[in-house]
C-alpha cells in the first residue's frame, strides 16, 4: 500500500486545542462492523459487557519539553529541547535550533539543571544533565512542560491545565514523553461504573516516545521503520489477557500504544510476558492475536496510527467511519473526541 492511501483532508477547525469536560463527555463513534453510532465515552457502560476486559497503558508522561540557553562568549542563543527517550548514559533529545549547538557544549535550563551536549547527530542529540535520580525528577517537574503535540503546540504554548490535562487519571510508571490518548477520556467515575458492570481491567506499560509524532517518508509503507519503545507485559497481565480469550470475552486495547505492546507480546499467537523495547508495526496485512477491539482517537492523515487501525478494521471501512466523524464535527487527534471500533 503506498503512504498516499492514508491522506485524507481535516478541517483545521476540527483539530482539538483542549480536551472535553468532564472527560467521558467527550463524544465516541462506536463503529460495529459496518454500522456506526454516535455516543459519548460516557456510554461505555451500556456498550461493553460482564467479561469484557479493557487493557490500559499506565505509562507516565513527564515535562520533557525543557527551554534552556547556550553561552558561546558573548553570543547567547535560546534553545528548545524535548526528550525523546532515556540513553544508556543521558537523554536523546531533540534540539530547535539544532544548528547552534555543539558537543560538549551546556544548556542551561534552570538554576538547578543543566546538560552537556555529549553527542549530536543529523536530526537530535544526547545530553548528559548534571543530576540524576529523584533529584533530576524535581528538577524537571521545576524546569520542564507537558510536551503537548506539535499541531497544538503550534497554536498556544503548553500551561498548568496540561499537567493535569496530558495525564491518565491511572498514571503510574514514569518515562513517557507523549500520552496515550485514549486513556485521557477514563475519569475515577466512569472506572469504578464500568467495573460495577463487570467489566475487567488489565494494565500494561508503554513509554510513549516522541518519535510518535514523526511523519512517514516512504510512499511504500512496508518500507517504513518504526521508532522503539520500552514496554512491559507482567505474567500477571499476560495471564489475565489470555483468560479472558479463553473464557469468550473480549480484549479491549485502550489506545493504539496499549494495542502495540500486547500484539507485541503475543507474536506466539497468545499472550506471553514481555520487557523490552518494540517497533512493531502494523499496517494492513498484519494478523492480531490478542485484539478484539480498540478503543482510539481519531488520528493524523499518512500516519502509522491511521495504518494501524486501518489493518484492523480495513481500508474502505476506515474510510467511511472518518468521512462520517468529519461530517459530524468529531473533534480529532491527542485531545480530540474517541472511536470503538469493533471489526
Amino acid at each position: 500500500m503506498k503512504l498516499s492511501d492514508f491522506d485524507f483532508d481535516l478541517p483545521e477547525a476540527l483539530i482539538a486545542t483542549r480536551p472535553a469536560r468532564p472527560r467521558p463527555s467527550a463524544r465516541l463513534l462506536l463503529a460495529e462492523g459496518d454500522a456506526m453510532r454516535d455516543l459519548h465515552v460516557r456510554d461505555l457502560v451500556d456498550v461493553l459487557r460482564p467479561g469484557d476486559r479493557l487493557v490500559l497503558n499506565n505509562t507516565r508522561v513527564i515535562p520533557a519539553r525543557l527551554s534552556g540557553r547556550r553561552t558561546r562568549g558573548d553570543a547567547v542563543a535560546r534553545i528548545e529541547i524535548t526528550l525523546m527517550e532515556p540513553a544508556v548514559s543521558g537523554w536523546r533529545a531533540m534540539a530547535k535550533p539544532l544548528r547552534k549547538v555543539e558537543v560538549g557544549e551546556e544548556i542551561v535550563f534552570s538554576s538547578d539543571l543543566s546538560g552537556i551536549v555529549a553527542e549530536k547527530t543529523g536530526t537530535d542529540l544526547r545530553l548528559e544533565f548534571n543530576l540524576t535520580g529523584d533529584d533530576f525528577d524535581a528538577a524537571l517537574a521545576q524546569a520542564g512542560a507537558m510536551p503537548l503535540p506539535p499541531y497544538i503546540a503550534a497554536k498556544r504554548a503548553p500551561d498548568a491545565q496540561d499537567e493535569d490535562d496530558y495525564q491518565t487519571v491511572f498514571a503510574r510508571h514514569k518515562g513517557a514523553v507523549a500520552a496515550p490518548t485514549a486513556s485521557l477520556h477514563f475519569d475515577g467515575p466512569l472506572l469504578e461504573a464500568l467495573r460495577a458492570k463487570g467489566v475487567l481491567f488489565t494494565e500494561v506499560t508503554l513509554h510513549v516516545g516522541a518519535g510518535t509524532f514523526l511523519p512517514v517518508k516512504v510512499e511504500d509503507v512496508a518500507t517504513h521503520k518504526m521508532h522503539a519503545e520500552w514496554g512491559q507485559v507482567t505474567p500477571a497481565a499476560a495471564e489475565q489477557i489470555n483468560a479472558t480469550k479463553a473464557a469468550g470475552g473480549r480484549v479491549i486495547p485502550v489506545g493504539t500504544t496499549a494495542l502495540r505492546l500486547i500484539e507485541t507480546a503475543a507474536r506466539s499467537g497468545r499472550v506471553e510476558p514481555w520487557e523490552g523495547p518494540t517497533d512493531i508495526f502494523i499496517y494492513p496485512g498484519f494478523t492480531f492475536h490478542a485484539t478484539d477491539a480498540l478503543m482510539t482517537n481519531f488520528h493524523l492523515p499518512k500516519s502509522t496510527l491511521l495504518m494501524l487501525v486501518s489493518a484492523l478494521m480495513g481500508k474502505d471501512r476506515m474510510d467511511r467511519i472518518y468521512a462520517h466523524a468529519i461530517a459530524e464535527r468529531y473533534r480529532f487527534f491527542s485531545y480530540g473526541d474517541a472511536s470503538l471500533l469493533m471489526p
